[in-house]
């Protein structure tokens, strides 16, 4: 039995209620601001009518323009009612900061590392905020910044000499 999207609304309403919604294709999003993220999150997860009980993921959208260049999204789950939600949250400024989420869902450890190598999002409270799969000292050779491959504004053939790459013989050997 699929979660019918009022009850949804309701059950958001009753924590934050200038959220805003979007239905695409059937698929509801919602959007608030990161200073209500944990509140509606806790909610969404511990009220029986509604059990997102798995973050099946989060990730993030760079716009590169506008006031809020970012935008989390988290993908979550209800396994009682065999439902999906996404939560979008914009985000402004270069290097933004958002509320973690893995005091509600455990899994949101690995995404949100994934979230901040790949665009530079801070989660403020996570446990260990560290790089997934960038070295720690990735950073740009001429400024030092620290720089992220998912932004759009990172060069499409990346920055030379920033990573070393492994020899690749068979490219140049004559065998």
């Amino acid at each position: 039995m699929a979660l019918p999207k009022e009850k949804i609304f309701e059950v958001v309403g009753s924590v934050y209620e200038n959220f805003g919604i979007y239905e695409h294709r059937n698929q509801l999003s919602i959007i608030i601001p990161p200073d209500r993220l944990q509140e509606v999150c806790l909610t969404l997860k511990d009220n029986p009518e509604t059990s997102f009980d798995m973050l099946i993921d989060i990730t993030a959208i760079d716009w590169l323009k506008g006031e809020n260049r970012f935008e989390t999204v988290y993908f979550l789950y209800s396994n009682k009612y065999k439902s999906r939600l996404r939560i979008k949250v914009p985000l402004s400024g270069d290097y933004p900061t958002c509320p973690s989420v893995t005091n509600i869902w455990e899994s949101a450890n690995w995404y949100e590392r994934e979230t901040y190598d790949m665009y530079g999002i801070k989660f403020e409270g996570h446990p260990n905020l560290r790089r997934f799969y960038m070295p720690e000292d990735y950073a740009d050779p001429e400024t030092g910044e620290p720089i992220y491959p998912l932004r759009k504004d990172f060069p499409l053939m990346g920055i030379p000499d920033s990573l070393p790459l492994p020899p690749y013989p068979e490219k140049y050997s004559e065998n």
